[in-house]
């Protein structure tokens, strides 16, 4: 009995996990990659060609602030690119990398693996080449260049803004945080601003994490701007959401906090 009961079991889990990779499986050879959605390439600094969505507001070719703008666990897709028109909207050049060079997910499994196969030194160096490519176009102002991400690309986003002196201000949308003020970086000897966006209910990045966070800078002496809406869980602020409620309140938090230190 033991035994059958012990057998129900394997098979069980064996189960689970041929959907699991199948799921992921299938992730990566039935739906859209990064390259449907972008529309520029720049090279990464081992020689490979990078691609990302670039969003550029109407007007003239006068050099403007910008922002980089780095997308969910998902990847790279058409939800983030239409974010950058958003943004653009407001007069920034918006850049959004592509950090998974080529792989998009439409199911949590996948978005899962794709999180976790993500080399952080890879993904770093490819912000660095975002970084460089936006701030060589002729439009835009390098010396007026801020960093933002959702969730995954939250935490990429804080990540590059310690790293790169010449980021003017980061946003991190619920994405990993930085709890101890000796590890911030660039960000302790620029002093350029942090704002931080989290949702009371969420439980990927729980409220204590994020008044961690907070108290991290304020001790580390960053500016730095840190809200929990309440009422609303991980990732609340998108396409779909921003016209009311919590995402409307935070997107204009959002963009007043770029007219704020991005202004020339």
């Amino acid at each position: 009995m033991i035994r059958r009961v012990l057998l129900g079991l394997v098979l069980t889990v064996a189960v689970l996990l041929l959907v699991i990779v199948g799921v992921v499986f299938g992730d990566s050879q039935a739906f859209e990659g990064a390259r449907d959605v972008s529309n520029v390439e720049y090279p990464a600094a081992d020689g490979t060609t990078l691609v990302g969505y670039l969003a550029q507001p109407e007007g003239d070719s006068t050099p403007r602030p910008a922002v980089l703008m780095v997308h969910e666990w998902w990847g790279l897709t058409a939800e983030l690119a239409e974010m950058a028109d958003i943004l653009a909207e407001q007069g920034y050049v918006v850049l959004a990398p592509d950090t998974y060079r080529g792989r998009v997910a439409t199911t949590v499994p996948g978005a899962l693996a794709l999180r976790i196969s993500a080399d952080t030194a890879r993904v770093d160096g490819d912000m660095q080449a975002a970084f460089d490519y936006l701030a060589s176009l002729p439009n835009v102002d390098p010396q007026h260049i801020a960093v933002m991400g959702f969730c995954y690309g939250g935490g990429v986003a804080l990540r590059h803004g310690v790293a790169n002196p010449q980021i003017v201000a980061t946003i991190n949308l619920y994405g990993e945080t930085i709890d101890d003020p000796a590890n911030f970086g660039a960000l302790l000897t620029n002093g350029r601003p942090v704002l931080g966006i989290f949702g009371a209910d969420d439980t990927q990045i729980p409220v204590s994490e994020a008044e961690a966070f907070s108290a991290a800078l304020t001790e580390a002496g960053i500016p730095g701007e840190v809200t929990i809406y309440p009422g609303v869980g991980h990732a609340f602020v998108n396409p779909e959401t921003i016209s009311e409620g919590a995402a409307r309140d935070a997107w204009a938090q959002i963009t007043a906090f770029l007219a704020d230190n991005l202004s020339r």
